[in-house]
């Protein structure tokens, strides 16, 4: 009989990676640090960090991108802050990847190498005509 897998239900594995890349920079989490007291303006964010302007800008885009942060224009000034569950999707993705590591399954069970494939219960990925099994 096939394992449940735990998978996260909102982000794929190309959101997961790009959630992390962004968490993975000491300037960006500085920037979320920032943030965490609610919305600040670039020149705001700029001053406390003691970053460039371009320098911020390449880091603010990495976590919009993401999907961590939204930016709201007014006039010629940019207003950024933490998009509401953002983290809780991360979080939940980083969750199902250790309750499956630690049955030894994979986060996406349905990756291109491995498509069609079944877990099964103590073993690794096997197809339907045994491989690997």
């Amino acid at each position: 009989m096939p394992t449940v897998v735990d998978t996260p239900a909102t982000l794929d594995r190309e959101q997961v990676a790009r959630r992390f890349h962004a968490l993975s920079d000491p300037t960006r989490l500085a920037i979320l640090d920032s943030l965490a007291g609610g919305e600040c303006c670039v020149c705001d964010l700029q001053s406390s960090l003691d970053v460039a302007q371009s320098r911020l800008s390449f880091h603010l885009r990495v976590l919009r991108e993401a999907g961590l942060i939204a930016q709201r224009k007014d006039g010629r000034w940019s207003w950024y802050q933490i998009i509401p569950g953002a983290f809780a999707d991360a979080a939940e993705a980083l969750l199902s990847l250790g309750r499956n590591m630690a049955r030894g399954l994979p986060l996406y069970p349905y990756a291109e190498a491995v498509k069609g494939a079944v877990v099964r219960e103590g073993l690794p990925l096997a197809d339907a005509s045994g491989c690997c099994g």
